[in-house]
This record gives C-alpha cells, structure tokens and sequence, in this order.
C-alpha cells in the first residue's frame, strides 16, 4: 500500500512540475526546444517511474528508519538553502558548501567533504562556465 503512495504521490509532483512548466514565459528568439523541454522531460520520467509501484507494488516494502527519513528531509533542506544562496552567494560559492554539506552526510570526513564540496564546484565551474560558455550565477565576487 505505501508503495501505491509514494507513486500516486509521485504522479501528482509530476503533474505539477509539468504545469509548472508551462507557466515559464519564452520571449520569440529562443532555440528549438525551449525552456520548457527539460523540466517536462524530467517531470515525464517521474510519471513514467511512478506508474510501475502503482501498477506492482513490493508485497513487503523496506523503508528506511526514522533517522534516514530525517537524513532525507536534511538533505532536501539543504537542496532548497541552495536555491535561495544561489543568485546571491553565486555558483561557486554555493555549490561548494552545499556539495560539501551532502559529501559530509554522506559519510566522508569534514575535511574530505570540503575538498570535495570545492573540487565538485570549481570543476563544474570550469566545464559549463568556461568551456562550454554557459552562464551560471555570478555572486558579489564576479564567479
């Protein structure tokens, strides 16, 4: 039963993410595919992913412990933080403490997780930013 709710709940997050999408406004010059491509193809794949718990459920589902749920509920804190540091800390910044908080709670020693959370985020930095000349968020240092 909790399989068939965890997918109908998935289905609805979908729905929504695809709504959501058609509600981003495109000016006339954009290219082939537009903004709204990907997040309907992310929110399609999670409606395709959420049909099959809904159609065969696990007949004995094993979920994680209550300290798991609150490592889950953590972790997706973080993911939001991230969001609202971005266009204000800048991508670099950001990326790296929040990489480097996930790294720490997923199990590597703080200063293993730092150098992760920095070598994760200069390292997409340089490939989307640099070489690839995608625009990511400046902060107040320019990067």
């Amino acid at each position: 039963m909790s399989d068939r709710v965890l997918g109908v709940a998935c289905l609805l997050l979908s729905a929504f993410y695809i709504f959501m999408a058609t509600q981003i406004q495109t000016s006339f010059i954009t290219d082939y595919l537009g903004p709204k491509f990907f997040p309907i193809l992310i929110a399609s794949l999670l409606a395709i992913a959420a049909i099959f718990p809904i159609i065969k459920p696990d007949p004995d589902p094993d979920w994680p412990g209550i300290g798991r749920l609150v490592e889950i509920v953590f972790a997706v804190a973080v993911m939001v933080a991230y969001t609202y540091a971005l266009p204000v800390a800048g991508f670099v910044v950001s990326t790296a403490i929040t990489a480097g908080i996930l790294s720490w709670r997923l199990g590597a020693k703080p200063v293993a997780a730092a150098t992760a959370g920095v070598s994760i985020s200069v390292g997409i930095y340089v490939v989307f930013h640099l070489i690839l000349q995608l625009s990511l968020a400046r902060g107040p240092w320019g990067f």
